[in-house]
Order: C-alpha cells, then sequence, then structure tokens
C-alpha cells in the first residue's frame, strides 16, 4: 500500500451567534451551540427541528411533483386488477426503495412483482431487455425506483409497445447547455417523481430514491385506506438507504434517519434482524455507522457479486429461517468483496506512485482485472487517500466501464457532461458516477478530463474543520451525553470535531487481535490526563513519531517512560464503558 500521505490543512470554524443565548433558550452546552452553527442551522425554529425535530416536521408528499399523479394511477392500476412490476436498481437505495413499493402495493391489494437488473449483464436502470421481458409477460405498468430519469430511449421504447411507465427517481436529469442556457432533456413516462426535476417545488431536494418511493407511498396508502402505521414501519428502510445512499444528513434526511433508527429495534423484519445479528450487532444499539459501514456494504455486495435480488429475498423474508439464510450468504459475499478490494487498491496505488500519474489533477485509473462492480469502492478508497477525483474503469463484457467518486469542489456528473461523447452511457451526482466506454478511449478520457479540470493546488488540499479548539480538561460525561443529541452522523452533519495543540505522550501500547489500535496515555498543559485511542493506520502513525522523535524515544514510550513527545491532535471525545466502569477518553482522528 502506498505511504504518500495526502495534503491536509487544519482550519478552524468561526461562524458566529450568540452562543450563549442559543446554549440556554435550548438547555445545551455552548459547545453544541457552535457546533450547531457550524452546520450552517441558523434560528430557533432550525435548530429546534435540528435538535427536536419529528414526523410532524416532515415535508408534505404532495408537494412533491407528481408524487399524488403517481399514487392515484397506482390506485386505478390496483383497482382494475393490472399486472404492475417495479424495476429498481442493484445498489442499497435501489433494493430499500424497491421493498417499500413492493411492500405497499402489495398492501392495497395490488397484482405486483419486482426487478433488479443485472449489475454486469444488465448495467444500471432501465434497459430495453428489462422492457422486452416486461411486455412478453403481460406487465402493464412499470414503476422505476432509483433510476428512470436519463432512460429516455427506454421509455420510449415502453410506450411504444404500450406500457404505463411512473419514474420515481432522485438522480440529476439530463441536460443540453446552449449559450450558457440549460435545458433539461426528460423521459416521455405518465408520470415523474423526481425533486430535482425542472419545476418540483418540493422545498428539500436531497432525498434518496428509497425517501422518493416512500413518498409516493404515503400517498398511495392514505388513498387505499391503510393505517398510517404502515407507512411509519417503513422508516428502518428509508433511514438505511438514505445513510447507505451517502446522502446529506441535514433537513429532512436527517428526521427522516432519526425517526427510522428509532424504531430499529422494535421491528418486526426478520430480514433487518437476522443481517444485525449475523454482523453481531445488537438492534438497540444501531447507529448510523452501522448502517453506512456495517450492515450496508452487505446489501451492496449482493449487487456487486451475486444477484440484487437476494438482498430484496432477504428484506421480503418470511421466516427466520429464510432469513437466517440469507443473511449468512450476504455477510459470506461481502467479506470476500472486502478482500477483492483490498487487493484492487494496493494494484492501484501501486500504479499511481509510479510517477505516471504526477501531474493529473483528475485520476483515471485503469485496472482490466478489477471485478466492476467494485469500482466504485476502489475509487472511493483511492479519493480519501490522495484527495483528488478519482474513475476507476475496468474492463466489462462490452468495452469498458467504470464509476467514479470525488472531492467536494469537483462535480463528476457535470464534467463529464462537458466530455459526454467519450461514453457510451454515463450518470450520476456532483460526488459520484458511473459510465460506460470503449477501450481505446480510456486514454482520450483521462486527457480531456484532466485537460477541462479546473482545479487549483489549493483545491487538491484537504481541508479538516475544526469546530472547536477544546482543551480535554473541558470534557465531561454531561457534554459526550449531550453531544449525542447531534446524531445522526453522516455526510452533511459529520461527527464535531475538536482540537487541542500540545499534548504529551505519556505512554503508548498497540491493542487488538489485528495489531490496529493505538492507545495513549496523554497530558495536556492544564494536568489533565486522560487515555487517547487511535483507530488509523497504526505503522503510518508510528514511523511518522519515528521520524520526529527518533526510534529509540518512540520505543521508550512503548515501555512507558515516554518524555518530551508531544502531538497536536483532532479528536472526538467519548467514554469508555468496561466492566461497569465508565471513563472518558478521546479518539485520535488526525495528528500533526
Amino acid at each position: 500500500m502506498s505511504k504518500r500521505k495526502k495534503l491536509e490543512k487544519w482550519v478552524v470554524t468561526a461562524k458566529r451567534a450568540d452562543f450563549s443565548a442559543i446554549a440556554q433558550r435550548f438547555g445545551i452546552d455552548p459547545v453544541l451551540a457552535r457546533v450547531i452553527r457550524n452546520r450552517d442551522v441558523v434560528g430557533d425554529e432550525a435548530i429546534r427541528r435540528y435538535l427536536n425535530g419529528g414526523l410532524s416536521d416532515l415535508y408534505a408528499p404532495e408537494l412533491l411533483k407528481g408524487c399524488v399523479e403517481a399514487a392515484k394511477l397506482l390506485r386505478q392500476k390496483i383497482e382494475q386488477g393490472r399486472k404492475i412490476r417495479i424495476i429498481g436498481d442493484y445498489d442499497i437505495d435501489g433494493v430499500n426503495a424497491t421493498y417499500i413499493l413492493y411492500r405497499t402495493i402489495q398492501a392495497c391489494g395490488g397484482d405486483v412483482d419486482y426487478e433488479i437488473p443485472d449489475r454486469m449483464k444488465d448495467g444500471y436502470g432501465l434497459n430495453i431487455h428489462l422492457l422486452e421481458l416486461a411486455v412478453q409477460e403481460g406487465i402493464d405498468t412499470v414503476v422505476t425506483c432509483d433510476n428512470g430519469i436519463s432512460a429516455i430511449e427506454e421509455i420510449r421504447y415502453a410506450k411504444q409497445n404500450g406500457l404505463t411507465v411512473i419514474v420515481t427517481d432522485h438522480h440529476e436529469p439530463k441536460y443540453e447547455e446552449i449559450d450558457g442556457i440549460r435545458r433539461y432533456l426528460l423521459p416521455e413516462a405518465d408520470v415523474l417523481v423526481n425533486p430535482k426535476q425542472p419545476g418540483c417545488p418540493y422545498p428539500f431536494k436531497k432525498l434518496c430514491g428509497a425517501a422518493v418511493a416512500w413518498k409516493v407511498t404515503c400517498v398511495l396508502g392514505r388513498l387505499c385506506g391503510l393505517p398510517a402505521s404502515e407507512a411509519e414501519d417503513l422508516l428502518p428502510f428509508v433511514a438505511f438507504a438514505t445513510v447507505g445512499d451517502v446522502m446529506d444528513l441535514e433537513d429532512e434526511n436527517r428526521i427522516l434517519v432519526r425517526e427510522g433508527l428509532k424504531r430499529i429495534a422494535t421491528t418486526d423484519n426478520p430480514g433487518l434482524q437476522a443481517l444485525i445479528a449475523v454482523n453481531g450487532l445488537d438492534a438497540a444499539g444501531i447507529s448510523s455507522y452501522h448502517f453506512g459501514f456495517v450492515l450496508g456494504p452487505c446489501i451492496n455486495a449482493s449487487g456487486r457479486l451475486d444477484t440484487a435480488r437476494r438482498s430484496v429475498r432477504l428484506l421480503l423474508s418470511q421466516t427466520r429461517e429464510e432469513a437466517e439464510q440469507l443473511a449468512e450468504q450476504l455477510k459470506a459475499l461481502n467479506d470476500e468483496r472486502k478482500q477483492m478490494t483490498d487487493q484492487a487498491v494496493e494494484e492501484a496505488c501501486a500504479l499511481i506512485d509510479s510517477g505516471e500519474y504526477e501531474n493529473d489533477r483528475v485520476l483515471v485509473v485503469y485496472l482490466p482485472d478489477c471485478h466492476e462492480s467494485i469500482a466504485g469502492i476502489v475509487a472511493g478508497k483511492l479519493r480519501e487517500y490522495y484527495y483528488r477525483p478519482v474513475f476507476v474503469v475496468t474492463d466489462a463484457q462490452e468495452g469498458a466501464k467504470g464509476s467514479g467518486r470525488s472531492i467536494e469542489v469537483y462535480s463528476m456528473f457535470d464534467e463529464m457532461v462537458k466530455c459526454e461523447d467519450v461514453f457510451t452511457k454515463y450518470g450520476g451526482h456532483p460526488m459520484a458516477a458511473g459510465f460506460s466506454l470503449e477501450r481505446e478511449r480510456i486514454d482520450e478520457m483521462r486527457r480531456r478530463l484532466n485537460e477541462n479540470c479546473a482545479l487549483g493546488e489549493q483545491d487538491l488540499v484537504e481541508k479538516i474543520c475544526i469546530d472547536v479548539p477544546m482543551p480535554i480538561d473541558y470534557i465531561t460525561e454531561g457534554l459526550v451525553e449531550q453531544l449525542a443529541l447531534l446524531e445522526p452522523f453522516g455526510k452533511g452533519n459529520e461527527k464535531p470535531l475538536f482540537a487541542e495543540a500540545g499534548l504529551t505522550l505519556l505512554g503508548a501500547r498497540v491493542l487488538g487481535k489485528n495489531a490496529n489500535v493505538l492507545k495513549f496515555r496523554v497530558c495536556n498543559r492544564a494536568g489533565r490526563i486522560m487515555d487517547a485511542m487511535y483507530f488509523g493506520d497504526v505503522g503510518e502513525m508510528r514511523d511518522y513519531l519515528e521520524e520526529r522523535y527518533g526510534v529509540q524515544r518512540v520505543q521508550e514510550l512503548f515501555w512507558g517512560r515516554g518524555e518530551g513527545l508531544t502531538l497536536d491532535v483532532i479528536y472526538y471525545p467519548s467514554i469508555n464503558e468496561y466492566m461497569g466502569n465508565r471513563t472518558l477518553q478521546i479518539v485520535i482522528r488526525n495528528y500533526r
């Protein structure tokens, strides 16, 4: 693995407000008031929603353009006994969206089934093959979820062959830009439901595909006389998809995830229960972290290495036995995926560090032997390591396929639009994209993306934003418990970061069965002593300390005789509970 450490710039976020007054009004520590302001939550009503927003604070689904029309059309098809087919996507968002629509339409008495594209054979979203199949099998209505907004030719084919098409999606619509004016290119579906479509008045545009589908089912359930509890029971799956699809955890998404997490412990879904159990987790303690990094990858693994139908079947399991069997299979697939990812990342780092990419601000890495299904994960890991926009390209059955992951200042989708003739197919968000192209054009793609790239040197230095420079002697159990009010954490509502300079290292130990945790004893200038845990690259941190202080002094630190070794750290405070004892500690995120 490469040891080329990305450049970091530490900055203190210093947004202004009357923190004491906010703290007093809401009964919180002024430190929390600072963090909330740093998340651009301004005004008493916005702060109330941030801290305590509940179901009554969600926006009415009727505000979503096409939502009511889609629900009415579905009710009509249900009453007429027409065959309805849901066509989802093979990732966590598409799987949960498919489950939400299927369960609701079935509860309303609909004749419904589902189809998930095969990642390798079909590619992303609607395709002619799936629509031909629907026509042959007597399907009347196709409902897409987490796809469809870009399927212009495919939906034209569907309409020519007599299908009714309802699109529920959250991706960016395609557009062409002439003289600086965007003209959106929308499919000719019977109904389009997507908060990002032009003319949609919905006040929050960052819903995931499962959340858009859930909004439609809320209206459909009411029209068909289902109790409100039916929609509420689906909130864990909306939350699961929102976190797993890395949506911003702000505004309505924050409420959806918080309300979904509340209901995890009491869910009666055998599939979700089994997935939690097979990963050794306690249902009462599930957080957004577990959705994003433990459970979600298991759901995604089936779409990557097998078929995402297995994940939908897990969520639709009727018996405990079936659910446990499927959950075990998904965990095994994810373990295999992890191993494949590690190998591909190692190969990619070797290529990048060879010097060939030294002048590239956009990394386009061709890994012909990489399994195409893990290209996005590999791109994400490379993006984290090198802090560049990264496209990973692999060999596919026809030509080449790839996935991209971006940094905040580079809109991947917009940059691909500028050279769209290179691709045979593409789509995505500012932060992520998928594409296909001819193998012979990979070098051209790399060259043109870099020629068009306007990123400067400072754009390629990752900014680490510190919420509050806070000495560790300020930390109390009460403060740590209050910080939980800021959850759920994730993209758009990152875990707060605190910092203190010049912590003295008194001792160090390596822990964990894989020797992958560092535990320090640290002391600040006020004399406060505390444990500090580091869960990052242990070897890299030890190399850093030895380079700065020498091998002998670092060895003495590990013998418990540290003297004169100091570190500036960015950290998060926590409480360590062991054998009934509770002790304060910090978890180190960055160091220098």
